[in-house]
């Protein structure tokens, strides 16, 4: 495969996992307001605001998780904690632990 090709497939794949994915996840495990949990899902994409405090704002070869504040091995662990909640902290922590996994398999799985 052509490098423009993989890079196309890699970008498909980050938008598909962050915006598209993330209705299957409302509709399985929050099927009752599952219009409600997408949507908190996606505000969990806020997230990606520390990426303006980042020289420069986007870097392709660098990795998100543990670079950036609220990616950091510290902010995980508050969005596993925040699991234990009910209602919408915990889809909110949902969102954000599979946002994190995105953003994992972005750098990790596409790395050349």
């Amino acid at each position: 495969m052509a490098p423009s090709e993989v890079l196309l497939l890699k970008q498909i794949t980050h938008y598909f996992l962050h915006l598209v994915f993330p209705v299957f996840i409302a509709l399985i495990f929050f099927r009752k307001n599952w219009k409600k949990a997408y949507l908190i899902m996606l505000a969990t994409m806020l997230v990606d605001m520390d990426h303006l405090f980042a020289n420069p704002v986007f870097d392709p070869s660098r990795n998100s998780i543990g670079f950036h504040i609220l990616h950091s091995y510290y902010a995980i662990a508050v969005y596993v904690l925040m699991l234990f909640f009910k209602g919408n902290v915990r889809i909110a922590a949902v969102g954000l632990l599979f946002h994190m996994l995105t953003d994992f398999q972005d750098f990790t799985l596409w790395a050349h």
